[in-house]
């Protein structure tokens, strides 16, 4: 919405999309999003493939007072690596798509004044009638959508998640690593939710999103990295403002934002510490971010049941606000061969009841600022169907429970959520993602 795509962006994009659909398929192998691993791989002058994915399509029920509303759609996204010897080091090509500007919000329903279901669309400024923009989700904040904060919505990701390239050099003890990207990640935060194992089953995104890894899809970064032993160095130069409106195009990168990241990794285990100064993220509030986030990750196994379990912290500081803090606790815990429970906890401060557009120039006070306490917690499991062809089909459900500060109780209620799904993904069970 806040600028027109340059006729050179809509060619990368195409060029882009046909490359993808394209691939060897007799080199294409299941992977998850771990480009650690594939740097690993023997020397070769060949290139060699790795390709990964996710959907996950059901139905949304979101109970809150006055307005219940649900939606049939899919959460998905498909991944493609490419990696080979060049020089004296590695090279990997990293792609990411998802169709979500078409799997969501496009099939959202409330009860109307009769009783009956009726289809849910929003007016665009010209009064035209266009789908929602995002998956209902109570108390789900950040980006916008025609002009407005979204509120109680799920902002579908870009079709174009990653474009990328990573340059590798090991000399003796140190590790070194150049990244830069026309879409990808900066060095902030934690592994993004849907990469994380402790998260993968789970159909719907964190509230606390914006507070820990919201800018895994940045348009331009740039990376420096140093390796050394279990530690990890990097430093991100990259765009502070979040995607636009526009979920088909390629925002023109620009570098007016920072990060820095250190992380540890030993066996199962990974933490990281990470901070960054974000250039004006919300074009609504027109105000920088200091974000800083921690973690601490497990992907291992507890006695013979594989456990996956993330724990994060996440702080925004801004002008309006001041600081912001969220806190995440999933996980997904295979109690059977074919069975697998996950959840999550949360508990942030949120701007909800003010939250809109907020001019540039206005100092502490002058604007009304209403800060909302917020916790959720989410139960859910995934049954594995027995098919041993074509992916790792199964059938999931879950549920999540609200508790708020009295300020949301009038408009809120007691609100729920229940998600019922189907979910595919390649078979194979790689090590999850690493910095």
């Amino acid at each position: 919405m806040r600028e027109r795509r340059p006729l050179q962006f809509r060619s990368i994009q195409f060029l882009v999309f046909v490359g993808f659909l394209w691939a060897p398929p007799s080199r294409l192998a299941a992977q998850d999003h771990d480009h650690s691993q594939m740097n690993q791989a023997p020397a070769t002058p060949d290139w060699s493939w790795a390709t990964d994915s996710n959907v996950i399509f059901g139905y949304n029920y979101q109970q809150r007072q006055f307005a219940d509303f649900w939606a049939w759609e899919s959460q998905n996204w498909v991944m493609l690596s490419g990696e080979r010897k060049a020089g004296p080091g590695r090279l990997s090509l990293n792609g990411m798509m998802s169709f979500e500007p078409w799997t969501i919000g496009r099939l959202v329903y409330a009860k109307g004044d009769d009783g009956s279901a009726q289809r849910i669309y929003a007016f665009n400024a010209n009064r035209e009638r266009v789908p929602l923009g995002g998956s209902p989700q109570t108390f789900q904040t950040g980006e916008s959508y025609l002009g407005a904060p979204l509120i109680n919505y799920q902002h579908p990701h870009d079709l174009f998640m990653e474009i990328g390239a990573k340059y590798r050099l090991d000399r003796g003890r140190l590790k070194y690593t150049f990244e830069g990207d026309l879409v990808g990640s900066p060095a902030l935060g934690p592994v993004a939710f849907m990469h994380r194992e402790s998260a993968r089953n789970n159909p719907q995104a964190p509230l606390t999103h914006h507070y820990i890894d919201s800018t895994h899809i940045t348009p331009g970064v740039v990376t420096l990295g140093v390796g050394v032993g279990r530690m990890t160095f990097e430093t991100s130069a990259f765009r502070g403002q979040e995607p636009d409106e526009n979920r088909l195009n390629i925002e023109r990168p620009w570098l007016d934002s920072w990060s820095a990241r250190a992380s540890y990794r030993q066996g199962p285990w990974e933490a990281q510490f990470s901070g960054g100064h974000l250039k004006e993220p919300e074009w609504f509030e027109p105000y920088d971010v200091t974000r800083l986030t921690a973690s601490i990750g497990f992907n291992g196994t507890v006695g013979s049941r594989a456990l996956s379990a993330t724990l994060a912290w996440g702080q925004n500081r801004e002008f309006l606000t001041g600081s912001l803090d969220g806190y995440l606790l999933e996980w997904d815990l295979r109690v059977a061969k074919r069975w697998s429970l996950y959840g999550r906890g949360e508990s942030m401060r949120k701007e909800l009841l003010s939250l809109g557009v907020h001019p540039r120039g206005l100092v502490p006070g002058q604007h009304p600022i209403s800060i909302s306490d917020i916790a959720a917690l989410t139960l859910g499991q995934v049954w594995d169907l027995p098919i041993e062809r074509g992916g790792r089909f199964g059938i999931g459900a879950d549920f999540t429970v609200y508790n708020t500060s009295p300020d949301l109780e009038t408009y809120f209620g007691s609100p729920n959520a229940y998600h019922v799904f189907l979910r595919w993904r390649p078979t194979g069970a790689a090590p999850a993602h690493i910095h």
